[in-house]
C-alpha cells in the first residue's frame, strides 16, 4: 500500500490551502447570509418587476363592477392582444389537399395537407364519424409538447373517443412537431436541435429579435385550420370548440382568445396565473410568451375572460407544474366577468388530483363540456378505443414536409422579413444623421440616474507587491452588485478600465493582461452584473435550455421579453448606474475610462457606450450583427442573451459601434453568427459603415480592428491599448 510520506503530504495540504484562499480573494457576497440567494438575483430582479405589473393588473380589475365595465375591459384586452400577436399574415389561398384514407367501422380518417402560409404546410387529420350527420359540430384538437403530436395514444384516446361521440376533429400538428420538424436531420431522423421545446424556442427568439412571435404563426395554424373546417360542408360552423393538454392548451387557449368562430373552448393543464407560474417554475417556451405582455397587463385570465360569455372549461390537475392555485384564482376571477353577463354556468373548471397528465376523470368532464355546450346528446363516459399506429395517420409520404414537400419553415418567414429590415437600415444608413438618431433612440431608454443606493458596503482590501485589491459592493433597491477595484500603488494618471466579463469578477481578474496593465498604472474594475459570477447564472434552468448545438439558457431571456425589457437593457442600465457611481465617489470619470466588454458582454458595453460617452471601447470577440443571427437558419444559442428584441427596426450592432464614434474603438476577433472568427473579408464589409464614420470625423488612427489567432497576442494587444 502506497502511503504519502509527511512532508509531501504537509505539502499537498498547503497547496490546497494556499490554493482555497487564492479562490476566496475576489469573494464578496458568498458569506453574507442576507445575499446567500445572490445567484438568483437575475430571476428575483424580473420577478420582482413582474409581481408590480401584475398587482397593477389586479387593482384594475378590482374596479370593475358592472357589464359596461367588464365589456370596456374586454374591448382593451382583445385590442391589446392583437397588438402584441399581429397583425397576421393575409390569408392565402389553403390549396387543402387529401393524401390518403383511413376507415374504421363507426370513423374514417382524412389526411389532409394545407398551407396557412404560402409554402407553409400544415399537416393534419380529419376525423369524420360514420354515418356522419349531415351538419355536425367540429373541435379543433391542439397537441401538447409530443414528438408525435395528435398520434400520441392518449390525444387519440381522446380524439376517437369524441369521433365516437358524434363529434368531428380536426387534429393538426404545430410547428416542430409531428411531421413538422423544423430542423430534420435527415439520416437520424429527428431534430438537430432537440425536442418540441427546442423546436420552438430555437426559431421562437428569431422571432422575437425581428418583433415577432411564434405565438403569431402557432395562433394562426388554428385560425386557417378554422377556415378549412368551414370548407366542409360536414362542419356545423356554428358548432365549433377547441381543447388540447399542455402545449395545446397554451394553443387552445391561444386560438380561442382571438378566433371569435370557436364556440366552446377547453384548455387542459396550461390556464394558471402569471403570478403562480413565476413562483414556481417560471417562463416556458417561446409561444408561451408575448413580446411584453407582462408589461402589457396581460395575464392568462385575459385570455379566458375575452371570450366571456362563451362556454369555457378549464381542466387541471392538483400537482400539476402549472400551479393548480394559479388556475383556482384565475377561475374565481374569470367567473366574476361571467356573473356579469348573468350566465355563471358557462364557465366550470375540472380538476383531478395527479400530475402533469391527462387522467380519465378530466376526461369524460370534456366529453360532458363539449356534449352540453355544442349541443349533442350523448353519453360522457369514457369508452377503450383502439389506438392507430403513428405512421397510420402520417399525412405525407415520408413522415415529414422536409422530405416531400418544398416547405418553408419558420426560419424562412423570419430571414424575409429580417433581410426587409436589414435593406431598410441600410437605406438609412446613408444619411448622415442616421447616427444622432440612433443615439437618440437608445438614450430614451435609459435615465442616467443611480437608482435608490441604499448601500455602499466596504469588503476588505488584499495588498499585493505592485497593487491593491479592494472588495465592495452596492446594494440598490433593485439588486446587488459587487466588484472589485484593483489599485496601483504606483502614481497614475487617473486612467481607468472597466472590464465586463460574463464569466464574473472571479474568473475575470485572472485574465493575463489585468496585472500587467494595473502594474503599468491602470486602475481596473471589474463588476458582476445581473446573472453573472456571484450574481448569477442561477438555478433557473427551464425546458429550452440545452440545445443540440450548444446551450442557450432562454427562459431567463423570455422573462425579459414578457416586461419588455431585455437581459442587455437591464445589464447596460446597470452599467450607467454603476458609472454614476464611480463618478460621483471620484473613483473614476467617464473620459478616462476604458470599456471593456469580451463575447456577449460586447453588446452591453455598445449599448452603454452609446448613452454615455467613454475614453475608450475595447470589443473583444463581438458578434457584429444581430442581423445575422436571423438570416442563418442555425446560430449560436448562447448570443441570445447578447441580443434585444425588434432592434432590427431601428439599428444593428454596427450602428452602436458608428454611434460610439469618434471615441477610440478597438474591434478585437470579431465572430460570425457561430461565434466562429469572421473571414477577413466579411469584416470589411460589415465593418464599413464603422471605419466610413471614422473618416467622416477625421479620426481614421481611433479605430483599430484586428484579428489574431494567438492568446498571446491577445494579451499583448490588450496591454498596449
Amino acid at each position: 500500500m502506497n502511503r504519502l510520506c509527511p512532508k509531501k503530504y504537509l505539502f499537498l495540504l498547503c497547496a490546497f490551502m494556499a490554493a482555497a484562499l487564492k479562490a476566496q480573494e475576489y469573494d464578496i457576497v458568498a458569506n453574507w447570509l442576507r445575499y446567500s440567494d445572490a445567484q438568483n438575483s437575475l430571476y428575483h430582479y424580473y420577478a420582482e418587476k413582474a409581481f408590480a405589473l401584475l398587482a397593477q393588473r389586479q387593482a384594475d380589475i378590482a374596479r370593475l363592477k358592472t357589464l359596461a365595465d367588464w365589456q370596456r375591459r374586454q374591448s382593451h384586452v382583445r385590442e391589446t392582444l392583437l397588438q402584441l400577436v399581429g397583425p397576421f399574415p393575409e390569408r392565402t389561398p389553403l390549396h387543402a389537399v387529401v393524401t390518403g384514407t383511413v376507415v374504421r367501422p363507426d370513423y374514417r380518417v382524412e389526411k389532409i395537407l394545407f398551407e396557412s402560409q404560402p409554402d407553409f404546410y400544415v399537416t393534419c387529420c380529419l376525423f369524420l364519424p360514420r354515418p356522419c350527420p349531415e351538419k355536425a359540430p367540429a373541435i379543433l384538437y391542439c397537441s401538447g409538447h409530443s414528438a408525435e403530436a395528435f398520434r400520441s395514444a392518449i390525444y387519440q384516446t381522446v380524439i376517437i373517443n369524441l369521433v365516437k361521440k358524434g363529434f368531428i376533429v380536426f387534429a393538426f400538428d404545430p410547428v416542430g412537431q409531428g411531421e413538422r420538424v423544423q430542423y430534420l436531420d435527415p439520416v437520424f431522423r429527428q431534430s438537430k436541435i432537440g425536442g418540441p421545446t427546442k423546436e420552438h424556442s430555437y426559431p421562437g427568439a428569431q422571432c422575437f429579435l425581428i418583433g415577432s412571435s411564434l405565438a403569431k404563426h402557432m395562433i394562426w395554424d388554428g385560425m386557417r385550420a378554422v377556415d378549412y373546417l368551414l370548407t366542409r360542408p360536414e362542419v356545423d360552423g356554428d358548432r365549433i370548440g377547441i381543447t388540447g393538454r399542455s402545449g395545446g392548451g397554451t394553443q387552445s387557449a391561444y386560438i380561442a382568445a382571438f378566433d371569435d368562430r370557436i364556440s366552446a373552448s377547453a384548455p387542459e393543464c396550461y390556464i394558471t396565473g402569471f403570478k403562480r407560474l413565476l413562483e414556481s417554475i417560471g417562463p416556458q417556451d417561446a409561444e408561451q410568451n408575448f413580446l411584453s405582455g407582462l408589461a402589457r397587463g396581460i395575464d392568462h385570465a385575459d385570455l379566458l375572460q375575452v371570450r366571456a360569455p362563451k362556454p369555457t372549461l378549464i381542466i387541471s390537475t392538483s400537482r400539476d407544474f402549472f400551479s393548480i392555485q394559479g388556475a383556482i384564482e384565475t377561475a374565481e376571477e374569470t367567473q366574476l366577468v361571467y356573473d356579469q353577463y348573468h350566465m355563471p354556468d358557462n364557465l366550470r373548471i375540472a380538476t383531478d388530483d395527479s400530475s402533469h397528465v391527462s387522467t380519465r376523470q378530466n376526461r369524460e368532464a370534456l366529453y360532458s363540456f363539449f356534449l352540453k355546450a355544442l349541443r349533442v346528446q350523448g353519453d360522457s363516459t369514457e369508452i377503450k378505443v383502439t389506438i392507430h399506429p403513428p405512421a397510420e395517420l402520417c399525412v405525407t409520404d415520408a413522415g415529414q414536409v422536409a422530405d416531400s414537400r418544398s416547405n418553408r419553415f419558420i426560419f424562412h418567414l423570419n430571414a424575409e422579413q429580417a433581410a426587409a429590415k436589414i435593406a431598410l437600415l441600410d437605406q438609412r444608413r446613408v444619411s448622415p444623421e442616421h447616427p444622432q438618431k440612433v443615439r437618440t433612440f437608445i438614450q430614451a431608454q435609459f435615465s442616467d440616474t443611480l437608482p435608490g443606493c441604499l448601500d455602499d458596503v466596504y469588503c476588505g482590501s488584499i495588498d499585493k507587491p505592485d497593487y491593491r485589491i479592494e472588495k465592495r459592493f452596492l446594494k440598490t433597491n433593485d439588486y446587488v452588485l459587487p466588484f472589485v477595484i484593483l489599485r496601483p500603488k504606483r502614481e497614475n494618471d487617473g486612467a481607468a478600465i472597466l472590464y465586463i466579463d460574463e464569466r464574473g469578477l472571479q474568473s475575470a481578474a485572472r485574465e493575463p493582461w489585468i496585472v500587467p496593465s494595473v502594474r503599468r498604472g491602470r486602475t481596473i474594475i471589474i463588476p458582476d452584473l445581473l446573472g453573472y459570477g456571484e450574481c448569477g447564472p442561477g438555478k433557473f434552468r427551464g425546458d429550452a435550455y440545452h440545445f443540440g448545438i450548444g446551450v442557450g439558457d432562454f427562459n431567463i431571456w423570455f422573462f425579459g421579453i414578457l416586461l419588455g425589457e431585455s437581459l442587455v437593457h437591464v445589464r447596460t442600465k446597470q452599467i450607467i448606474d454603476f458609472l454614476h457611481y464611480l463618478e460621483n465617489r471620484a473613483i473614476a470619470d467617464a473620459r478616462r475610462l476604458t470599456l471593456i466588454g469580451k463575447g456577449r458582454t460586447c453588446a452591453i458595453v455598445q449599448h452603454a457606450a452609446t448613452v454615455r460617452s467613454f475614453g475608450a471601447v475595447i470589443l473583444i470577440e463581438p458578434l457584429l450583427s444581430y442581423g445575422s443571427l436571423v438570416l442563418h437558419e442555425y446560430y449560436k444559442p448562447e448570443f441570445i442573451h447578447a441580443s434585444v428584441p425588434d432592434a432590427l427596426s431601428d439599428y444593428d450592432l454596427i450602428d452602436l459601434s458608428c454611434c460610439i464614434a469618434p471615441v477610440k474603438q478597438l474591434i478585437l476577433n470579431p465572430v460570425d453568427h457561430l461565434g466562429e472568427p469572421l473571414a477577413p473579408d466579411r469584416i470589411s464589409a460589415m465593418t464599413k459603415p464603422l471605419v466610413d464614420i471614422y473618416i467622416k470625423h477625421g479620426c481614421e488612427n481611433n479605430l483599430a480592428i484586428k484579428t489574431t489567432s494567438a492568446k498571446e497576442q491577445v494579451d499583448s494587444i490588450l496591454e498596449i491599448y
